[in-house]
């Protein structure tokens, strides 16, 4: 069945988004479960940060080597192979028995979930062309809810059967996915107009000649560099509570879900610049309420609130702007950026994890905090 004579309906488009949850989320799964994989395959806390940092090194992978063969193979046949080698990378971490195992399937898990951004692209493809930005707005908000539940789903199945459970059920939802999508999806398509070699390069080109895809991309990287100093780390000072209280945490990030629509409305008016920047200063501010977390909940969650508002916002900030310059390469921009948001993740993941162990919580704040005041500094002198 040919894509272009396919019609969209609103249950494929809401499938569309389901499995772009599921499939993002994995990424995130481990985050409240750091202590307790820790403790259970024996790893310092160095090695455990390991585990965050791998799985982003291998979206980051995924995003540059396997997102552009969306352009190049029949996409139906790329969203259900890479779900099935997804569903083994997650059985290998649900029974990993050794730290080397555990990493491996971890970084596995984080090069197959990219499948997230080829369903984005691939929703694009099949959308007409007066309906593809609700669509697109309709998936990507899967990947959002994605996102900011995994931690909170994660926590509460840890609590009632082990953090093996996590990867156990989420290796099932992404069997059902791809039978289900194999029947719904059509295949075929056109010819692709380079080949992959050629879309590597050109992906690399388009960021070495634009100033603002290189500007744009540095952001992407301290903002989240920020988000993953927080989320990678947060379990550590409150080891004392469940892991479903550590992962509710995740419900308290959804209010920083609304910025993304305010800041597409104010990007629609010609505000891009005032939006980062306030943005960013929430950035700075967030670490303030974030440094009380052991003396006060609220204040942990007031902190949680302002850092997910501000890296939303700029993120989708970002997005609108490199897309707008370059529409017709719009997958390998996006892919482009998003890899500098895998580094900054894993360098995020891997300092905060590093420092903890080494000067507490508070030296953590301090990392986010620098990551943040980098952002703004740049802002402040970007013209």
């Amino acid at each position: 069945m040919d894509d272009r004579a396919f019609v969209l309906s609103r249950r494929l488009v809401l499938l569309f988004a389901v499995a772009c949850g599921v499939s993002v989320a994995n990424v995130y799964f481990s985050q409240p479960l750091l202590v307790t994989i820790g403790h259970d395959l024996d790893m310092s806390p160095g090695l455990i940060g390991s585990v965050v940092t791998l799985t982003h090194v291998g979206y980051a992978l995924g995003l540059f080597f396997l997102v552009p063969l969306g352009d190049l193979a029949d996409r139906r046949r790329l969203v259900v192979g890479q779900l099935a080698l997804l569903v083994l990378a997650l059985g290998v971490v649900a029974t990993a028995r050794t730290a080397a195992v555990l990493l491996i399937g971890m970084a596995a898990t984080g090069l197959l979930a990219v499948v997230t951004q080829t369903l984005v692209a691939f929703a694009a493809s099949l959308a007409p062309a007066d309906g593809r930005g609700r669509v697109v707005g309709l998936v990507t908000s899967g990947v959002v809810v994605g996102i900011l539940l995994a931690r909170t789903v994660s926590g509460v199945l840890a609590d009632l059967a082990g953090w093996r459970s996590v990867y156990a059920v989420s290796a099932g939802c992404a069997a059902v996915l791809a039978l289900a999508l194999h029947r719904v999806l059509p295949g075929g398509g056109d010819a692709p107009a380079l080949r992959y070699g050629q879309l590597l390069r050109s992906t690399v080109s388009l960021f070495a000649r634009e100033r603002l895809l290189r500007v744009r991309a540095l952001y992407g990287l301290l903002i989240f560099a920020a988000f993953s100093t927080l989320w990678s780390s947060v379990a550590l000072p409150l080891d004392s509570l469940p892991h479903s209280a550590v992962g509710a945490l995740g419900l308290v990030g959804i209010v920083g879900a609304l910025a993304a629509g305010v800041a597409g409305r104010l990007n629609d008016r010609g505000l891009s610049r005032w939006t980062t920047g306030i943005a960013l200063a929430l950035l700075v501010v967030s670490w303030w309420p974030l440094a009380l977390t052991r003396s006060s909940l609220w204040a942990l969650a007031v902190g949680v609130v302002l850092l997910d508002l501000a890296v939303q916002a700029v993120h989708v900030t970002n997005q609108t702007l490199i897309y707008a310059a370059h529409p017709a390469a719009g997958s390998r921009v996006i892919g482009g950026y998003m890899v500098f948001y895998s580094i900054g993740s894993g360098v995020g993941a891997l300092a905060a994890t590093s420092l903890y162990a080494a000067g507490g919580w508070g030296a953590v704040c301090v990392l986010g905090a620098v990551f943040s005041g980098l952002g703004l500094a740049l802002w402040a002198f970007e013209r």
